[in-house]
């Protein structure tokens, strides 16, 4: 009887030791930073990425050369500085701001095209066409949560 009291107050303590350093790990998990992965990056486009992370991408995706990366390096890296100094002004208002990041961008798209070859253009094209309309579908939403005007209606409510 003494030993089977004594394995429960042990298992009792072994229990509760783990759901502590569990409820600590979970604790100390949930107050780190957001920091998006790199396949999340990748989804987003080349600018959100460090310039190595994006240019590893791109050379996966498009099979890039040894020179085409060395030519496609500064231009990603460019791309990076110029994003980081427009997120730095806040003399420029929201749409300037965003108006110049979509130059910047464009910019480095045309540069980087004429990198690549043609099939490698083909697939770089189709992306980038692909996550503009990605970003069309993010931004109705956002600016339509219900459907409205987008000929779609809510969901009618449950029955009460």
């Amino acid at each position: 009887m003494k030993h089977q009291l004594s394995r429960f107050i042990l298992g009792s303590f072994v229990a509760a030791g783990l759901a502590f350093s569990g409820a600590v790990a979970l604790a100390q998990n949930s107050s780190a930073p957001d920091v998006p992965d790199q396949s999340q990056g990748a989804r987003m486009g080349h600018h959100r990425m460090n310039p190595d992370a994006a240019l590893a991408h791109m050379t996966k995706r498009y099979d890039l050369t040894k020179d085409q990366q060395d030519q496609i390096k500064p231009i990603l890296t460019d791309e990076q500085q110029q994003m980081q100094a427009l997120h730095q002004d806040t003399s420029l208002s929201r749409d300037d701001r965003r108006a110049k990041m979509q130059s910047i961008h464009s910019d480095s798209n045309a540069k980087i095209e004429a990198v690549l070859n043609d099939t490698q253009k083909t697939k770089f094209e189709q992306d980038q066409q692909r996550r503009h309309e990605k970003w069309q579908e993010r931004k109705e939403q956002r600016e339509n949560p219900a459907g409205a005007g987008t000929g779609q209606e809510p969901p009618p409510p449950p029955p009460q």
